[in-house]
């Protein structure tokens, strides 16, 4: 087992924040994942309602599903922000700080593209799921009993958070080139 000493040289160990939107994606979703709790709270009411009155509800399983859908989806955003992205860490500690700049550019300038792809798909969905095909505003239903229109919020949060990881890679992209540059000049 590495010594606590030993283990904070690691490059693969940072998990520090990039930019200041970083910072700010970390507080909120801080504050966020209380609602894990709550839904785990709206489960046991409706345990309780179901085997102890008799009584289910025909809205705890879509309420949570839309709850836990959107934090898993947020939880993207925050992975990136806590720079926890998946990478292969023995080859990021093995290779040289010049060589880790330029994974670390790769990985932004990729995530920039394929989020930007990401991000024209999600539009779409959340446009349909939004909008009838002759442009009403009419939100995606989920079809049940209770009938809410959680497809459409889900979707709309899909776009929202690739949007946000969008905007994340760029800003990372741009920190570390104007960061390597800065570095280059002293």
């Amino acid at each position: 087992m590495n010594s606590p000493k030993t283990s904070a040289l690691r490059a693969s160990d940072n998990h520090e924040p990039i930019t200041p939107l970083d910072r700010l994606i970390i507080k909120f979703g801080d504050i966020l994942s209380t609602v894990f709790l709550v839904s785990a709270c709206i489960i046991i009411f409706e345990i309780v309602m179901r085997y102890v009155f008799n009584a289910p509800t025909i809205w705890v399983h879509e309420t949570t599903t839309l709850f836990c859908a959107i934090l898993f989806l947020y939880a993207g955003n925050y992975c990136l922000a806590c720079n926890r992205h998946i990478r292969i860490g023995i080859l990021y500690d093995w290779v040289s700080d010049e060589t880790r700049y330029y994974l670390d550019v790769f990985i932004a300038l990729f995530g920039l593209i394929y989020m930007s792809v990401l991000t024209w798909a999600a539009f779409g969905v959340a446009q349909k799921a939004l909008f009838a095909p002759w442009g009403d505003f009419r939100m995606e239903t989920s079809g049940s009993a209770w009938d809410p229109a959680l497809p459409a919020l889900v979707k709309s949060a899909l776009f929202c958070v690739v949007l946000l990881m969008l905007v994340q890679y760029l800003l990372h992209l741009i920190k570390l080139i104007t960061d390597h540059r800065g570095n280059k000049n002293v």
